[in-house]
């Protein structure tokens, strides 16, 4: 078997790895990050492609049991009312992204002090505030400062025009005495393009990471971890895309593969003395997994209100309903969130899967009876850890490396439902206000599981907890696990900003011991 070598290696080269990966470039460290997607064109992904709307629905659609790409494993939903979502490649899910780039509130880090569920982050936003504010203006992150649910945010690039239909919502919230927000938006304005400029970690990030001489292998697959002793990881075995067994020797690890993914090749690492998977013997890896159940709300009108122009997904939100109240039947809460209608070819797919329109002499008239003239909200719910919320090896469902896919155990709290049961009720009062004459709503959304959060948590305590506060495994001493599995809760909002800006504080921790590891 071949074998190479590095100082520090990375394992993804998503959100968190490509952070990750231009924090640790400025050191003088041999640095390799393994993707185990291709390196795609910008102008095959770019969101402002002739064909977006086509390769949205193929090519980059978010179901990788859909896309059944060679990069990708299977992922068995059948046991979850809501389906994973990922993107396997260079830049990983920030290909497909809607840009929505909101932080996490203050009082999501200490949901078990405040409401008594999940558990506490290791430290609080203002431990982690500088690090947003280096990735917002990493990533060109615009917005509006002053927004009274958050701390104070500055520096931000100017915010996105919320077009008519966020115009006819803000009044509507300003009728109902309602917080509303234009949205913070990893995308920048753009006259030319009418959906906006959205950049991913292939531009910002990666390229700097390169500049500086880290080493980028795609269409690399991690396979396993393989262990020096019983506290100390030796490097990893990965195929290249010739199919290739190669064994990468390193002094230290970053998992950095999702929510899903890193469980999955951390249980694949199972030995001797480890049997239930590398890092668990607290057995924890797996559980706790968080998905944002996501309620959708549409309201028609009986006027065109260009609410397909814009950037999807960037317009205005609300947090109105996103902490806990006394006189509400759950904790903590959501986001409200317009999501501005899709371009044609997406319209058309979404009335035919829900019978709204066919074929015919009155095809045109039908449509155009709809296009433009429907408001689209989401309800972001606030997910809590729960032990039986698991992920698991799936031995009968491989990939093409021969490596086992996994199985998705997961169910809606009693919180959860009460949750989006109140969002949609809320969305429903919001549309009826702004003078919708019909509205359809429904949730959870199958195909939304984006956010994948809380399979390998942080605590202080090894035996209830896979990682400390700087991502450091309680049982192996030199991996360390920098994305979203480490999160204790999940928060109401989209986790990009977040992962990147904890990637970007724990690698500023590894960075002042750097020369311990080096070879």
């Amino acid at each position: 078997m071949k074998i190479e070598y590095a100082d520090i290696l990375i394992v993804g080269a998503g959100a968190a790895g490509a952070a990750a990966a231009w924090n640790l470039s400025k050191t003088k460290a041999r640095i390799v990050c393994l993707e185990q997607g291709p390196l795609l064109k910008k102008s095959d992904y770019s969101f402002n492609n002739p064909k977006r709307e086509i390769n949205k629905l193929y090519n980059f659609n978010s179901d990788p049991n859909f896309r059944n790409y060679k990069q990708d494993y299977p992922i068995d939903n059948k046991n979850s009312p809501i389906s994973i979502a990922n993107f396997n490649a260079v830049g990983g899910s920030t290909l497909i992204y809607s840009g929505h780039y909101p932080r996490f509130h203050p009082s999501d880090f200490k949901t078990q002090t405040l409401d008594g569920v999940s558990k506490d982050w290791l430290f609080s936003y203002y431990d982690l505030e500088k690090y947003y504010n280096l990735n917002d203006k990493i990533m060109g992150v615009s917005g509006l400062s002053g927004d009274p649910a958050y701390p104070k945010i500055e520096n931000l690039n100017e915010p996105i025009e919320i077009g008519y239909s966020g115009k006819i919502l803000a009044k509507s919230f300003n009728k109902l005495g309602w917080h509303w927000w234009p949205s913070y938006s990893a995308v920048k304005n753009s006259r030319r393009y009418q959906k906006g400029l959205r950049p991913t970690v292939v531009e910002t990030y990666l390229k700097k990471a390169q500049q500086n001489g880290i080493i980028l292998k795609e269409n690399s697959t991690v396979l396993k971890i393989k262990m020096l002793n019983q506290t100390e990881a030796a490097g990893v075995i990965y195929t290249d895309k010739d199919k290739n067994k190669i064994f990468l020797k390193s002094s230290i690890i970053l998992l950095a593969a999702n929510g899903i993914g890193t469980p999955r090749i951390l249980m694949n690492s199972a030995n001797k003395d480890y049997p239930n998977g590398l890092c668990n013997k607290s057995r924890q890896l797996g559980r706790n997994l968080m998905l944002h159940p996501l309620g959708f709300i549409e309201g028609k009108f009986n006027k065109y209100l260009a609410s397909n122009e814009g950037v999807e997904g960037c317009s205005i939100f609300s947090h109105e309903f996103y902490e806990t109240k006394k006189n509400r039947e759950f904790k903590r809460g959501y986001t409200i969130q317009h999501l501005r209608s899709p371009g044609p070819i997406e319209t058309y797919y979404y009335l035919k899967k829900f019978r709204k329109i066919k074929l015919g002499n009155n095809f045109l008239k039908n449509f155009f009876d709809y296009y433009g003239k429907s408001i689209q909200l989401a309800v972001i719910c606030e997910d809590f850890a729960d032990q039986n919320n698991k992920v698991e090896l799936d031995f009968k469902k491989k990939d093409q490396s021969g490596m086992p896919g996994v199985k998705i155990s997961y169910k809606l709290s009693k919180n959860s439902k009460k949750m989006l049961t109140h969002g949609i009720n809320q969305c429903k009062r919001l549309l009826k206000c702004a003078g919708a004459v019909k509205i359809d709503a429904f949730g959870p959304v199958r195909n939304t599981g984006w956010h994948l959060v809380g399979t390998a948590r942080m605590g202080n305590s090894p035996k209830n907890s896979v990682v400390n506060k700087f991502g450091k495994s309680h049982d192996v001493k030199n991996l360390f696990i920098i994305d979203s599995s480490i999160f204790p809760s999940s928060s109401g909002v989209n986790i990009a900003s977040t992962i990147q800006a904890v990637s970007l504080m724990i690698t500023d921790e590894i960075k002042k011991h750097v020369n311990l590891w080096k070879k």
